[in-house]
């Protein structure tokens, strides 16, 4: 019997839980098209699978369903290579509330092929140019001095580090959710990363620079946060940290300045956001229309607040 070529991803991969806030994620790459469609799964509050080799998609839902029951990750994966007719061909790991993990590499993976489980993890690799991926992994994921996306990104650099897949690279994918369990959550997922690289030369950089700008976007909404319950000092740090990060996502500063355009005693800062984010844009003037607009449609509040931020940012 042949082998389609979308049935084998060959992969690199980690699950992991963040103990601090509770959260799960996975991140992974291969040399095939789409990997975050088939290998990632993860459930907020509940756990995280990753399902690769010759994938059986089903052990996601699955395994997401056994860990929402309680089951103990380790468990899980037993129960999962005991369901299906070729575990020998499958390689799957878990990691649970608890942090426990569990992982499977069957014996006919394609070598290199093999797991770690370590304190809140695994990584597992098939198809891979060398032996020492694994170990690379785990040693990276270790010793980062960061958040889970960014320790995860750390352990696929590492992979790749020793010659990761055998063909090469194409795809990748990072997923995070939150460690608090959401009633709504089976029917309606929510990410706090959900990144897919689909085809890319590059596919870790790319990846990388995605996790970059959705951890701005992360910080922006922070500081709406903190503006909206009135902790203005908090706000203009968040915000300052978020244009930092990504400067080139002016959506970052034009909606700081508007949610500032409705305070008088803010139009001065306002004013410097908008003309910073507006800076190297080539549709500048369109930005300017669409603060108009925001004024005509009541987003903008305040009678004038909107000429007048256009103005004040004009003469900087």
């Amino acid at each position: 019997m042949g082998i389609r070529s979308s049935e084998w991803f060959s992969t690199y991969s980690i699950v992991a839980r963040d103990p601090e806030p509770g959260q799960f994620g996975v991140a992974v790459q291969t040399h095939q098209m789409s990997v975050g469609a088939h290998v990632p799964w993860l459930l907020p509050g509940v756990g995280a699978i990753a399902t690769q080799a010759m994938v059986n998609v089903s052990f996601g839902p699955m395994g997401l369903a056994l860990l929402h029951e309680g089951v103990p990750a380790p468990k899980v994966i037993e129960a999962l290579v005991a369901s299906d007719a070729r575990p020998h061909v499958r390689q799957v790991a878990a990691i649970d509330a608890h942090g426990q993990a569990g992982a499977w590499t069957g014996q006919h993976c394609i070598p290199e092929a093999g797991h770690r489980i370590g304190e809140g993890y695994s990584v597992q690799a098939n198809m891979m140019d060398r032996p020492t991926v694994v170990a690379a992994m785990a040693a990276a994921y270790e010793q980062a001095q960061a958040d889970l996306a960014a320790r995860m990104l750390a352990a696929l650099y590492a992979a790749q580090g020793e010659g990761g897949d055998i063909r090469g690279m194409q795809s990748a994918a990072l997923r995070v959710v939150s460690g608090t369990v959401d009633p709504k959550a089976l029917s309606e997922e929510r990410s706090i990363y959900d990144l897919r690289v689909d085809e890319h030369e590059y596919p870790l950089d790319e990846l990388a620079r995605l996790v970059r700008l959705r951890r701005a976007q992360l910080l922006d909404d922070e500081g709406h946060r903190a503006f909206e319950r009135g902790d203005r000092l908090l706000a203009f740090e968040r915000w300052e940290q978020a244009r930092a990060l990504a400067p080139e996502l002016e959506e970052v500063g034009f909606w700081q300045a508007v949610t500032l355009a409705d305070h008088p005693a803010e139009v001065v800062r306002a004013a410097e956001i908008l003309s910073q984010a507006l800076a190297q844009e080539s549709r500048r003037e369109q930005w300017i229309d669409l603060l108009r607009r925001l004024q005509v449609c009541g987003e903008i509040e305040r009678p004038g607040a909107a000429e007048e931020l256009i103005k004040a940012s004009r003469k900087l």
